[in-house]
């Protein structure tokens, strides 16, 4: 009975999206393994024809034949009658012969070939949302490690416990926010690698709260960030008459308190961004005061520039923040290394970085 193979990979190709060149391929290699296991040689050519497809072993004329890729002058003759020692001749070959070890083979190649597919259209499907914040449902947090197992469409994912920076109670079923770093193909499914803990996680969740960033208006300059803890964002505006930081803050708080809930009550401060490496380093302070910024000459091994800033006796702990968490996040959003001291005399460098 003659069979439309050509055919079924068309249907397989409308109903799955199975591509057909793709298929050829995977049908190819099927093909080559089986013949390598049954008669010692890989080298074939396929050729899809008509209905159906033909297979022809590649062998090298020889003298004295001594494996699978070889043929004797004699043999090569009867096949290819002007055959010359150090030629190559294609035998025709009949699938139907192969080996039942080798067919099976072959099979199995072909079925992987169609869930590579249909993992791939999966994968592809899902790159769209490299870059964004997606919506993520909650389907069970692993008690040893912490881990958060996510449904995402129709993919699952991990959400490493090093990633998470939630504060608040992770319950099984409800849905979260995620940024989606990049999406790649694990074995036999697609795999998201996503975060909570990144830098450009909360870069999008101010440019879904805030307009004026969506529309270029107000423009993040940089971020630091102690996941779960602290982040400032340094912004600054195209416009003069549109205040930077009143955009990100919104009226009574309600644009950063919508971004402050979703990062876990998480402490958000936004700093108007400055040219000057002095305006920038006391806005970046905030909320301590400052009376005064001098440059000083970096430490030996130290690469950035450095700093030496007085603020109030008053206002020495708001500057350093707790456990160094103010001026540490300052430094890392200026890239300057900030030494602070009290009005009253310099104190030692704790080290915040």
């Amino acid at each position: 009975m003659e069979i439309d193979f050509l055919g079924a990979l068309k249907n397989l190709n409308e109903d799955k999206g199975v591509s057909m060149e793709f298929m050829m391929g995977k049908i190819s290699k099927a093909i080559s393994t089986a013949c390598k296991n049954s008669y010692g040689n890989e080298n074939v050519v396929v050729d899809f024809v008509d209905k159906n497809f033909v297979v022809k072993m590649v062998k090298t004329v020889v003298e004295a034949p001594s494996d699978g890729t070889e043929i004797s002058i004699d043999d090569a003759r009867e096949i290819q009658p002007c055959a010359e020692v150090g030629q190559e001749v294609l035998i025709p070959l009949d699938p139907k012969q192969f080996g039942r070890i080798a067919a099976q083979t072959a099979r199995n190649i072909i079925r992987q070939g169609i869930r590579d597919s249909e993992r791939d259209q999966v994968v592809d499907s899902l790159r769209c949302n490299e870059g964004q914040v997606v919506s993520a449902q909650i389907l069970r947090i692993t008690p040893k490690t912490g881990a958060v197992i996510l449904k995402i469409g129709d993919a699952e994912t991990v959400l490493p416990r090093s990633e998470c920076a939630f504060a608040g109670e992770l319950i099984e079923g409800n849905f979260i926010k995620v940024y989606v770093l990049r999406v790649e193909a694990r074995g036999n499914s697609p795999w998201l690698n996503v975060s909570r803990s990144c830098l450009e996680f909360v870069k999008k969740l101010f440019e879904s709260e805030i307009p004026e960033i969506a529309d270029g208006t107000v423009e993040i300059k940089a971020i630091a960030r102690e996941a779960g803890f602290r982040t400032k964002v340094a912004v600054i505006s195209s416009n003069p008459g549109v205040d930077p930081v009143g955009s990100c803050i919104g009226p009574h708080g309600l644009r950063i308190k919508e971004i402050n809930k979703e990062l876990g009550n998480e402490r958000i401060d936004v700093v108007q961004f400055h040219e000057e490496p002095e305006k920038f380093i006391e806005s970046a302070l905030a909320p301590a005061k400052v009376i005064s910024i001098e440059t000083v000459t970096p430490a030996v091994g130290e690469t950035r520039n450095a700093c030496r800033v007085t603020v109030p006796d008053s206002q020495v702990s708001l500057a350093i923040g707790v456990k160094g968490q103010n001026v540490r996040l300052a430094s890392r959003l200026t890239g300057w290394k900030i030494d602070l001291a009290p009005e009253s005399g310099y104190i030692e460098d704790e080290n915040w970085d």
